[in-house]
């Protein structure tokens, strides 16, 4: 049977990350797992969770009717509350839940994005942002960069090039590369975009976990005092539990207005059993208290991770030390190809993400990304003992 599918349909990739987790199955359970990124299942508050939907349920059958399209309005209290501390000012109806973070990501590119249209990103950056863009037939341009963030005069050189309809960045712990924008370098992103009349999606899924509580990374969220250019992400999956599914979005007006009638269109709603379940967990459960905890134990997990980079010559491998989030973004020598070196470390039963699919353009065949968050201390030490075997055996080799 030949099937008409829409002409974006061309546009659709599989993510290289679901393929390596394919490959990883194959080769069974025996081995560990440094690629994906999934928060540690130890640390999951399972008795705070069962408590929440008992209260949920205990409230009456009206969590298991239809809900508001834009979500729980306690709930949506609740995050407006919580925000306060990052600076970020919104009320409940500025804030739309969602099904995901992803979904904000989806839904933006829904009502902004026509066939040709751009979208400035850094370079590497979030692979799956990458393909809701291209999905919607837009065109991703990376912006030059360093440790800092995006490079300014090359940022307005492609705003005046490209005329984007809207410039994406993670500038707080960034996927893959695990990097924090300057100060000096947000503020610039946000006068360009006041000068230019440009909206910025602002993607913060791993900003609550800081291993250095003395430092104060400001969203560009809260330095939109107009309120007209930033529109900002965040989900409760890295701090709480990824299946509850809940993310929400706070933005402009229209642009959020726009948002939430798409949403309307592809799903009604997000799970009002699932919002009411988070809201008591929120209510009654010390957040602050479980993010500290998860802070303080994925920084030894990371510790442990580069402990064992550091055996390794430093003249073939290279890194920045991650100051929160889930991931170590690692270079290796030109020479090395991670994709090929992947095939190898499979052999000795352990698995990471090669760099090259999360590069916009000019991808790096010599990165890969670590995840330190998915597997114990004990695997991780066992893990890494095995890639750093296996990496010296390719050095050899090579």
């Amino acid at each position: 049977m030949s099937y008409r599918f829409a002409e974006r349909t061309k546009m659709f990739k599989t993510s290289a990350i679901r393929e390596i987790g394919g490959m990883i199955q194959k080769k069974g359970k025996d081995v560990i797992s440094f690629a994906g990124g999934n928060p540690y299942e130890p640390y999951f508050p399972n008795a705070e969770i069962k408590q929440a939907f008992e209260r949920v349920f205990e409230s009456g059958n009206g969590s298991l009717q239809y809900g508001l399209t834009t979500g729980f309005i306690p709930l949506r209290a609740a995050i407006s509350e919580r925000i306060k501390s990052k600076g970020i000012q919104a009320k409940p109806e500025d804030i739309l839940l969602t099904t995901g973070s992803q979904q904000s990501i989806d839904l933006l590119s829904r009502v902004m994005l026509s066939p040709g249209d751009v979208v400035l990103t850094e370079n590497p950056t979030f692979l799956a942002a990458v393909q809701s863009f291209e999905s919607y037939e837009a065109k991703v341009v990376a912006v030059e960069g360093d440790k800092d963030g995006m490079d300014p005069e090359d940022l307005e050189r492609k705003i005046k090039q490209y005329q984007p309809k809207f410039i994406y960045v993670v500038p707080t712990f960034s996927n893959p590369d695990g990097k924090v924008w300057s100060e000096q370098r947000r503020v610039a992103l946000l006068e360009l975009a006041y000068q230019y009349n440009t909206i910025i999606l602002e993607d913060d899924p791993y900003g609550d976990i800081q291993f250095h509580a003395e430092e104060k990374y400001t969203p560009i969220a809260a330095m939109d005092h107009r309120k007209t250019q930033v529109v900002y992400t965040s989900s409760f999956s890295k701090t709480v539990v990824p299946s509850l599914r809940i993310g929400w979005v706070t933005g402009p007006d229209q642009v959020l207005k726009y948002m939430s009638q798409i949403k309307e269109a592809a799903d009604l709603m997000s799970s009002p059993l699932d919002q009411q379940a988070l809201y008591y967990l929120l209510r009654d459960m010390d957040l602050d208290a479980h993010i500290r905890m998860l802070s303080k134990n994925y920084y030894q997990h990371m510790s442990i991770m580069q402990n064992y980079l550091k055996t390794l010559d430093h003249s073939m491998v290279s890194w920045v030390e991650p100051k929160g989030g889930m991931f170590i973004w690692v270079k290796v020598h030109e020479s090395i190809n991670a994709t090929e070196l992947l095939a190898q470390v499979l052999e000795h039963g352990v698995a990471f993400i090669p760099g090259a699919p999360f590069f916009v353009e000019d991808p790096q065949q010599n990165t890969l990304r670590l995840n330190f968050t998915h597997s114990s201390p004990e695997k991780i030490q066992i893990g890494m003992e095995r890639l750093t075997l296996a990496f010296k055996q390719s050095v050899k080799l090579g």
